[in-house]
């Protein structure tokens, strides 16, 4: 049965075809074939408009921008004017995206920041009065959902217990699914079908069950602010990493580790997992094409972690490897990491460059029929 977040958890509640960079084809594609998808978290704005190309499809545009619309939401309980301010600016260039290319079938979704801030309507409206977009509040278990289709082409055929992990900027998302007894050729499928939801309807497929999930109101944004009085940088690190693990009392898998064996792995999607993933090939510039479907071992990401608290704040702050969009961040999303793999370690954790903004696309697109069937 999925679950709520606890009540004593922190505050309130390429694809092959898909590349993370804007990509444009030599002719400009039929309006008619365009889907979009925009994603406002508490740290980011991003937006992808693509088209279907087989069973996957091809990234037309795209645009990503920090706008940290939640900062100063875990004191005041309320999105500020700066914050509010800086995301409308994002908006608007999205608006001008999607007017060029004349998409008609979108979908627009905002997520943690705006569940919890008291004045999330008088945002929404802003935001329709000032770029005439229209925001949806999604909620977190549809958050989860299309984080878990993002990652459909990942999951290897050998996996029987999959955990799937979206580390966002205002709360975590952990859906575990049991593939055990979908044919090994069917399972990535079985994952991008529950687009209609965890608990599946009659089918003639095998069917993926959801053994259960949650939405933790600690995300790297918020969990950081948490602590932010802790000045020791491997203190505060240690105390994120176990504070973030008390709020999975009451995730059932959290409960019964025994069940993690052969054919057991995760799927991480966050700035978090591929900036970890970055560190640890050492790319100074960052290159998708190395860093989505890579796959890590516990020891390898805990040195890489090892090695950012040996570098310290400053440290992180001048290391290409993090970036200086991600450097404050990404401790507080390594705490989580570390206390996902203290509890399920593996040689399997598949990385991820993807996550809601790729479910949305693929769960349009799946309802209207226009992908078709066909290996990941």
């Amino acid at each position: 049965m999925a679950k709520q977040p606890p009540k004593h958890a922190g505050s309130p509640v390429r694809p092959v075809a898909a590349p993370g960079r804007a990509a444009r084809s030599a002719d400009k594609p039929d309006p008619a074939d365009l889907y979009a998808a925009l994603d406002l978290g508490t740290n980011s704005c991003r937006m992808l408009i693509a088209q279907p190309k087989g069973s996957q499809f091809h990234v037309v545009d795209s645009f990503s921008k920090s706008v940290q619309l939640g900062a100063g939401l875990e004191a005041s309980g309320q999105l500020s004017r700066a914050s509010m301010a800086r995301t409308v600016g994002a908006l608007k260039i999205c608006q001008k995206k999607l007017r060029h290319h004349s998409v008609k079938r979108m979908r627009l979704v905002a997520t943690e920041a705006c569940r919890r801030a008291t004045n999330s309507d008088e945002f929404i409206k802003l935001v329709t009065r000032e770029t005439g977009l229209n925001l949806e509040i999604i909620m977190p278990e549809e958050e989860a959902r299309l984080a878990v289709i993002s990652c459909a082409p990942l999951v290897s055929v050998k996996t029987e217990q999959l955990l799937v992990v979206d580390i966002g900027g205002g709360s975590t998302e952990l859906v575990w699914i049991d593939l055990s007894r979908v044919p090994r050729v069917d399972r990535p499928r079985a994952i991008m079908r529950l687009h209609t939801g965890f608990d599946p309807k009659e089918s003639k497929f095998p069917a993926a069950k959801v053994v259960d999930w949650i939405s933790v109101p600690l995300g790297v944004a918020t969990l950081r602010d948490q602590f932010n009085d802790v000045d020791d940088d491997a203190a505060q690190f240690a105390l994120m990493s176990w504070f973030f693990e008390e709020n999975l009392a009451e995730f059932t898998p959290y409960q019964d580790t025994d069940q993690v064996r052969e054919g057991f792995q995760i799927v991480g999607t966050s700035g978090t997992v591929t900036t970890v993933a970055a560190s640890h090939l050492g790319l100074r510039r960052y290159d998708r094409n190395k860093v989505d479907g890579l796959r890590m071992t516990s020891d390898q990401i805990d040195h890489v972690i090892q090695g950012y608290l040996h570098l310290g704040p400053e440290g992180r702050r001048n290391d290409p490897r993090i970036g200086r969009d991600r450097h404050a961040l990404i401790m507080s999303g390594a705490a989580i990491l570390q206390a996902l793999l203290r509890i399920w370690p593996t040689d399997r954790l598949s990385v991820a460059d993807r996550g809601l903004r790729e479910g949305l696309l693929y769960a349009q697109m799946s309802t209207d029929g226009v992908l078709e069937e066909g290996p990941y």
